[in-house]
């Protein structure tokens, strides 16, 4: 049995200034989220992006080509209810860092690492006076308790919407840091997905491409990309 899929019955899509935000309306009547609260995003780029998802829906409504819409639901009915949880969870990712497992070999790899991840930590440093430790292998590296604590406070004035576009950046890369160099612009979005991409890309060169494992990585992409895209709308 397929699954109910709700049908286009609106013919208009709009934007309103509502508030402190902007309303996404199908003719005339405010979209809810899931948890049937007003769709109301912070800018007006942000709610035409929506509309134009509602707008290109033809007979049947796909969530699966709204990320724009999945974004603010998202941040509307979860994030706004649990942002002390999802700092908590975000906050563990920088005592974890991806730049901060580095190779035991081959040389080639470590060169590499060396090359694309040392910037960033140096970047971190100087720009948040963070300093992370990085180790050899798969054994844990103890952070400072201090550097954590910093790297947690720089949540603390996202909006909801940044904070939801944030989680992705983080989650998606594996790297606290990546994640902040998206929002302050250090490097192209393109690039630091590249960057987390590194080990990867790598092994890719040593033994081939597999098809399917490249489809994930472009959707995988694509979501990061737009997360940074989430961030500069919030």
């Amino acid at each position: 049995m397929s699954e109910w899929a709700m049908k286009r019955f609106w013919t208009e899509t709009s934007v309103q200034a509502e508030g402190d935000g902007f309303a996404i309306k199908l003719d005339g009547r405010g979209v809810k989220t899931p948890a049937k609260r007003p769709l109301v995003v912070p800018s007006e780029a942000m709610a035409q992006a929506i509309a134009a998802e509602w707008d290109a829906q033809v007979e049947e409504v796909r969530p699966d080509t709204m990320p724009w819409t999945r974004s603010a639901n998202a941040a509307i009915d979860k994030v706004a209810d649990q942002r002390a949880e999802v700092e908590a969870h975000l906050a563990e990712y920088a005592g974890s860092d991806l730049l901060c497992y580095r190779a035991d070999g081959p040389e080639s790899l470590i060169a590499r690492q060396r090359e694309t991840w040392d910037p960033l930590l140096d970047w971190l440093a100087e720009r948040y006076d963070v300093r992370l430790s990085t180790t050899h292998g798969v054994m844990p590296v103890e952070q400072s308790k201090d550097a954590l604590e910093r790297l947690a406070r720089t949540m603390e004035p996202m909006s909801d919407v940044q904070l939801t576009g944030f989680h992705d950046l983080v989650t998606l890369s594996g790297s606290f840091t990546l994640a902040l160099a998206s929002t302050q612009g250090f490097q192209t979005a393109p690039k630091l997905w590249a960057a987390s991409r590194l080990d990867e890309e790598w092994q890719i060169e040593q033994w081939g491409a597999d098809e399917e494992a490249a489809e994930v990585a472009e959707l995988k992409k694509q979501a990061f990309l737009h997360a940074v895209a989430v961030y500069f709308a919030g």
